[in-house]
């Protein structure tokens, strides 16, 4: 498998990554055959684990843990998050030093390692001083707990930021960004990338399916993803979700003109952007991670890549909240008014 070099950290990573979100409660929660996915990965190249501490609550780092044990760590480019929350109390979440340096322990001993390669910052924390943050986690590098850090989700005006407060304060900076990134979700191309590429992070996408939509199943509202917190991502009442539905159809009649499932086209094109370093993808079953993998290699002609840009314009977000982070400026209303 194709391998890229993630930002400036000198880490060779395959092109595409393991995510884990679906390993455990939330969605496989066989250990034996989660660990076996793993491997079979591990086996055809992938070298990228991907995993947070919210994963069903760590029970998806306790299942990449297990499956290191059978292999060389040195082998693997480890990834895990922090941030969300994991527990009732405000000191349980976030980017405080308090909680980074509790975190980080709890996820070494869940992943039963004693060094994390990437330790991505879930969200941003607009309670906590990014100078607070970064301080910790330039600690973390300096301790040998962790080989570098990186952001999720953040917006393109919350990277340079960071990369400003660290310039100035002399700490350590953040060296990738892992955003949603698929044919239905492309507004990052105006921003989040052109500013990554800048800066010089290494991208790790996710979402390359968008949750069901470019799977190639002849009704893609329907699933287990269709249930539960995910059911906003199909409701059909919803304006955006509809016009994804048609953009949907269009792209279909494209993949099987080009002779390609659409699993194949939708991966492909996330792979084909300039600034994406790797891209995830997360089975829940070992036939998922099959399918997947039998398409790493498909390389989008520039015909494909124009017909695609027809039907879904460059920089267009089809719905936006398919972004799954609303911004707490947005989300609460006393930002947005005054006090009387």
């Amino acid at each position: 498998m194709e391998r890229r070099i993630l930002g400036g950290t000198g880490m060779s990573v395959s092109a595409f990554a393991l995510g884990t979100m679906m390993l455990g409660a939330s969605g496989n929660t066989d250990h034996d055959e989660s660990v076996r996915i793993i491997h079979t990965a591990m086996d055809a190249g992938i070298n990228f684990i991907d995993t947070a501490d919210v994963y069903s609550s760590g029970e998806s780092e306790i299942i990449v843990g297990k499956a290191l044990k059978e292999c060389r760590r040195d082998d693997v480019v480890l990834a895990t998050k922090f941030a969300m929350a994991m527990g009732p109390d405000g000191n349980q979440r976030g980017g405080s030093r308090k909680w980074i340096m509790r975190a980080v322990e709890d996820s070494l001993r869940r992943l039963g390692t004693d060094y994390i390669d990437l330790y991505q910052m879930h969200r941003f924390d607009p309670v906590t001083d990014l100078d607070e943050t970064l301080s910790a986690l330039s600690d973390l590098v300096r301790a040998g707990k962790v080989r570098a850090f990186g952001s999720s989700l953040f917006h393109a005006e919350q990277i340079v930021e960071a990369q400003w407060v660290a310039e100035r304060r002399g700490h350590r900076r953040f060296r990738s960004e892992q955003p949603p990134y698929n044919i239905l979700l492309r507004g990052i191309e105006s921003n989040v990338l052109p500013t990554a590429q800048h800066y010089g992070l290494g991208v790790l996408t996710f979402g390359p399916l968008a949750s069901g939509w470019l799977s190639g199943r002849a009704d893609p509202t329907t699933g287990h993803r269709n249930a539960g917190a995910g059911k906003q991502l199909f409701d059909q009442s919803d304006p955006g979700n509809r016009a994804k539905a048609e953009v949907v159809k269009k792209l279909s009649k494209l993949a099987d003109e080009a002779g390609l499932p659409m699993p194949y086209l939708a991966t492909a094109f996330v792979r084909s952007h300039p600034v994406v370093t790797s891209v995830l993808i997360g089975p829940r079953t070992p036939e998922h991670l099959a399918g997947l993998l039998a398409g790493a290699d498909v390389i989008l002609t520039d015909d494909i890549l124009d017909r695609i840009d027809e039907i879904v314009p460059p920089g267009t977000d089809l719905n936006r909240n398919d972004l799954m982070y609303v911004p707490s400026v947005l989300g609460d209303k006393r930002a947005r008014r005054r006090t009387r």
